[in-house]
């Protein structure tokens, strides 16, 4: 186990996890979810043509 966690594979593997992690923190956006008030109104405005 000790010779697996110091091998290349594991440490490229655990850098790129990182580096993903803080990538994904790091570029969040600051709008809100798709899901969130804009999707219900844009749907409550197509209801109200119809």
């Amino acid at each position: 186990m000790l010779t697996f966690l110091k091998s290349e594979l594991f440490l490229r593997f655990l850098g790129g996890f990182a580096i993903g992690a803080v990538g994904m923190v790091l570029l969040q956006p600051d709008e809100q979810p798709i899901l969130s008030s804009p999707a219900i109104a844009a749907t409550s405005t197509n209801h109200a043509a119809l």
